[in-house]
């Protein structure tokens, strides 16, 4: 058995020998793709996938000794990715916790620990969309709504966002998208549809539901010879 549970928000209660980042009472979020700050990822500037503690579904134990924290019963229950955020309290390594500004709402500030980084990061990390450029995101849930917003933020002109949900759209609008397609609204593959509205394709997209045939129409939409296409929900 296993504490599931990768998004969350928290106060720290108590550190172990040695923390010296973080003391009761500081406001945190669990990273289950943490960082030990010494490994070469954790040095580059091109990765934070760190040797040590980048997300791993098998191990449900902490690494310091390979025991678990947890149990009921006297009998043992796992870790998920090394945060288990679905109990009250939890145990994370040190390179798995990030401090933030205690003025922060933590019912709010939670999805920034994987929905909203996630999405965002995907467009400004990797995405990199240009001023002035067209962007489009093919769903507007959480982690596409973070999608659009750092294309928002990175100047990008035109937003096109994809979604089966045409009530999402109003919402969408306060993060930068200006046009929404809904697949169901046409007879012909929406990546025509999104070439036609673009003379061509969109600079960059973004595909955020783990759909194979959206991630095919995410590759179809950009412009040939300089449009990029982006997966973050991989399958």
């Amino acid at each position: 058995p296993r504490i599931f549970g990768h998004e969350a928000s928290g106060i720290v209660e108590s550190v172990g020998e040695g923390v010296t980042s973080l003391k009761p009472g500081d406001h945190a979020l669990p990273i289950f793709t943490g960082e030990c700050g010494e490994r070469a990822h954790c040095k580059s500037n091109e990765s934070n996938l760190c040797d040590l503690l980048r997300i791993n579904t098998e191990r449900g134990v902490m690494l310091a000794d390979g025991k678990t924290r947890f149990s009921k019963d006297g009998k043992p229950i796992y870790h998920l990715v090394g945060t288990s955020t679905f109990s009250e309290y939890t145990v994370l390594h040190v390179g798995c916790v990030a401090k933030i500004n205690p003025a922060a709402p933590l019912d709010k500030v939670c999805v920034v620990s994987c929905g909203f980084c996630t999405g965002h990061g995907a467009t400004v990390n990797v995405a990199k969309p240009k001023p002035n450029s067209t962007f489009a995101v093919f769903g507007l849930g959480a982690v596409g709504l973070a999608a659009a917003e750092g294309a928002r933020l990175s100047g990008a002109s035109r937003i096109i966002g994809v979604d089966l949900v045409p009530g999402r759209f109003e919402q969408a609008k306060k993060f930068g998208v200006t046009d929404f397609v809904n697949p169901k609204d046409h007879n012909k593959p929406v990546q025509e549809v999104i070439i036609e509205m673009t003379d061509g394709g969109v600079d960059r997209a973004v595909e955020c539901t783990g759909h194979i045939e959206a991630s095919i129409q995410a590759f179809e939409c950009v412009h040939d010879g300089w449009g990029v296409a982006v997966l973050v929900g991989v399958p």
